[in-house]
């Protein structure tokens, strides 16, 4: 197992040469459910793509996978056929809005959540041997801090944590911060307040947060986005559509626009960490 785990890995080093610039790997998280994180994860990716970048975003909530259901796409095959031998990662890439390709997992089954040793080393191995180039990996995590979670946001080279301003959102979403830092040698957060009144009442759901952190954790933390409540959101949702698809002059679109303006700026590190095979080396061997 560890020959062909070295073997896939090496594989993977071989299509990161090719590509000479990296890949940025963004890993959006938050804890808590309900907090609006896989609609920060679509429509960020899709104003990236609108911005001329090429995207791919994995649904890393691999047994209740809900990126393409948000975005009305039909789909076929997903991320268990691949693991399975039935086809290749090439072949389940859907594509959405702004030609962003989305890897769609599979809703509804907890073998995704629980995966073996031996789809482990699928995963590796179907990244490698991926052909489609894209410059920028956006991984929507599932709720909660499960292993998987874990494991794909300290894997990630940023991870964007979504929080609103409830209670349970500040300390799940701290929860999350600790056991990244305290367990897995994440310091570094990006935070997006979401569906606020106000941008003051980002920055004071940020002070809130920062509070508590500052006090018990050495992390760095950084408000990379204020995305106020909407109701264009939820018209977006309904028809199955992004807001910054439908409503591109809407203040959350705005918001959203403004933070992949930010995010392309977000340094790529200089060393091996940079390209996406490592993050899939990082993500199945920790």
């Amino acid at each position: 197992m560890i020959n062909t785990v070295l073997d896939q890995a090496s594989g993977l080093r071989k299509m990161s040469q090719n590509n000479n610039n990296g890949v940025k790997v963004i890993a959006v998280t938050g804890g808590k459910g309900g907090v609006g994180k896989t609609n920060v994860s679509l429509n960020t990716a899709i104003a990236l793509g609108q911005q001329g970048n090429r995207v791919l975003v994995l649904d890393a909530d691999l047994g209740l996978a809900n990126c393409d259901v948000m975005l009305g796409l039909r789909v076929e095959r997903n991320l268990s056929h691949v693991l399975s031998g039935e086809c290749e990662l090439d072949e389940i890439l859907v594509e959405g809005p702004a030609g962003i390709k989305i890897v769609p997992a599979t809703s509804g089954s907890q073998s995704m959540v629980e995966l073996s040793p031996s789809e482990h080393a699928g995963l590796i191995r179907a990244f490698s041997e991926l052909n489609t180039e894209f410059d920028i990996l956006i991984v929507d995590t599932a709720a909660g801090i499960s292993d998987m979670v874990l494991s794909f946001s300290r894997a990630a080279q940023d991870v964007m944590v979504v929080v609103c301003d409830e209670p349970t959102s500040i300390t799940d979403a701290y929860a999350l911060i600790k056991v990244l830092s305290r367990e897995h040698g994440v310091y570094k957060f990006k935070i997006v307040a979401n569906m606020v009144r106000s941008m003051r009442e980002g920055q004071e759901l940020f002070a809130k947060l920062s509070k508590v952190t500052d006090r018990f954790l050495d992390v760095s933390m950084d408000l990379v986005a204020t995305v106020p409540y909407d109701e264009n959101m939820r018209k977006a949702t309904r028809r199955q559509k992004v807001i910054v698809e439908l409503f591109p002059n809407s203040p959350a679109a705005l918001a959203f626009q403004a933070l992949a303006t930010k995010a392309v700026k977000w340094p790529i590190p200089n060393q091996p960490s940079g390209h996406l095979e490592f993050f899939i080396e990082k993500l199945v061997n920790g």
